[in-house]
């Protein structure tokens, strides 16, 4: 309840800066199967283009709170890392062996939340052409609680005068469509992975076709 009160309080708050830095538009691959209002649990996947995409996704999906997945060198700062963590931040130390992060997000999602993975891991360097490989766990997440995926992908323009952020809102993707049970687990998560990333980049056609 405290989580749920501190996001509410953050996005009221922080409404005015929010609109002033990315005056956001969002577009829809179709709006009557899923606009911004999120139902139930859902896992959230999104590409990566800055840190800024959190706070994107925060307002864009204003009436739930996000418990988004985000990597070790954001809690470096004290401050930071203990309003990240007020957020609900989930914390995932990349470095690391442990998988604690995943059993935190599967618990969330099995509670009827709302998890928020960039299954990118990181942002692309220099040179990279995005989006880059999926890391298995968003895929492994979805299919253990067995969640719809929706699908964000957003062109990351913020902070620019002349130019809008752009954010399209893709169909639901159901595990079960992408599943086989004569396959074992880690096909099923590999084929679901390749399945996203795959979406991800119709997302970005999609928005190109739509700002035309």
């Amino acid at each position: 309840m405290l989580t749920e009160f501190f996001n509410g309080f953050v996005k009221v708050t922080g409404f005015p800066a929010y609109l002033a830095a990315f005056r956001t538009k969002v577009y829809y691959e179709d709006k009557r199967v899923q606009s911004r209002r999120i139902r139930g649990a859902a896992l959230l996947i999104s590409n990566h283009t800055s840190v800024f995409d959190y706070a994107v996704l925060l307002f864009v999906f204003f009436t739930r709170t996000l418990r988004v997945q985000m990597a070790e060198v954001l809690y470096q700062n004290k401050l930071l890392g203990l309003f990240l963590k007020m957020m609900g931040g989930i914390y995932v130390d990349r470095e690391a062996r442990d998988f604690g992060y995943l059993a935190l997000s599967e618990e969330h999602l099995r509670k009827g939340r709302v998890v928020g993975v960039f299954p990118e891991g990181r942002l692309p360097k220099k040179g990279e052409q995005p989006p880059l490989p999926f890391k298995p766990g968003a895929a492994y997440l979805a299919l253990a609680a067995n969640v719809p995926v929706i699908p964000v992908f957003t062109n990351g323009s913020y902070f620019r005068f002349k130019q809008r952020a752009r954010v399209i809102i893709g169909k639901p993707m159901y595990p079960g469509d992408y599943s086989d049970s004569q396959s074992d687990d880690k096909e099923n998560i590999r084929r679901l992975t390749e399945a996203m990333r795959q979406r991800m980049t119709e997302l970005e056609r999609l928005l190109d076709e739509q700002i035309k």
